[in-house]
Formats: structure tokens, sequence, C-alpha cells
């Protein structure tokens, strides 16, 4: 798909500006801030059974409604703002993501103590390397990372939800052969 004699990922929703955004500037783009990786998971949690197109459009809502994904504050959602939740129009409304967005924070903050920092522990999966990889929806890495975070407690981490996840932070860069974003892929010595 191209756009401003750009070729994009054949993903790409180029009558979506919010969406070619997300592509150009986010999307396999190596994030080591611990507020930016939560966003993005709590994104891909309530992702699940939907298109991410759909996520995208609402971000700014779940970015109001969820403290600005501060997640020591989800951390601590009670029952009231659990059910604020549920009521918010501007959200995908699913009382069970909500619950696992709580769920989740709870064992983000838990990792961050054990390891310093959540990056530390998601690259230390690659030994902080970016893998480059196309055409999968699942990996023996999100397998792996997958049932590391149940092991945890968290919800809604499927191995499929995982290696999207992993795309969107840039543990995996997938930009399509075509793509103006693809990078040479680094030779082993």
């Amino acid at each position: 798909m191209t756009e401003n004699n750009k070729i994009r990922c054949s993903w790409c929703n180029l009558s979506n500006p919010a969406y070619v955004a997300y592509h150009d500037e986010e999307w396999g783009v190596p994030v080591h801030d611990d507020r930016k990786l939560f966003e993005l998971l709590l994104l891909e949690t309530f992702q699940a059974g939907l298109s991410w197109e759909c996520v995208l459009n609402k971000r700014e809502a779940f970015r109001t409604a969820f403290d600005g994904y501060d997640f020591e504050a989800i951390a601590a959602y009670d029952g009231k703002k659990r059910q604020e939740l549920m009521e918010n129009k501007g959200i995908i409304r699913n009382r069970l993501k909500i619950e696992a967005a709580v769920t989740n924070a709870r064992a983000f903050l838990n990792l961050r103590l054990e390891y310093g920092s959540f990056d530390r522990y998601l690259w230390g999966f690659t030994n902080g390397e970016t893998i480059y990889e196309t055409g999968r929806a699942t990996s023996p890495l999100s397998d792996a990372l997958s049932k590391d975070l149940r092991r945890r407690g968290m919800k809604f981490v499927g191995s499929t939800i995982i290696y999207a996840y992993l795309q969107a932070v840039g543990v995996v860069c997938s930009h399509e052969a075509q793509c103006w974003l693809s990078r040479p892929r680094p030779s082993k010595e």
C-alpha cells in the first residue's frame, strides 16, 4: 500500500491517518519506557478478538479512562472505578478485560520489583536484541513469554496477543520486505 510514494505493509489502512502514523512512527520501534510498555500491553489486552485498528481508534479514550496508563493507579482500581470503566462508552466495555487490566497492572508492578524494570524483564528474553521475522502470528518467543506472564498471574496474554505485543514494542520487527520501513537483517558473525 502506498501513500506519499512510500510503500507500507499490506495491513496498513491508508484511509486512517492514525493507523498510518502508528505504522510509520511506532510499530516495530524498540520501546524501553515502562509506561509505554504498559500502555501497549493494556491496549493489546483489549484488542483480543477485535481488530487493532478498532483499539487504536479508541486509544485516547483509553488514555483518559485509564489515568494516562499509570500502572500504579490502575493496580489500585477498586470496584467503583471498574464500574465507571464499564459505563465509559469511549472504550471497549468488557468486564473480563477491565479486570485483566487491573490484574495485569499488579503483575507488572511485581515484575518491576523483581527485575528493576519491566523493560529489563521483557528485553531479557532476547538479550536486548530485536528479532527480524515476518509472516508469523506466534513464535517460540511469544509462547515462552506468554507462559511466563500467565504463570505470574496475567490474563489475556496468549501467545498470539503477546506476539502482536512484541511486534508493537519492537522486540520483533515484522515490516514486510517491500515496506519502506523494512530493515536489513543484521548479519550473524
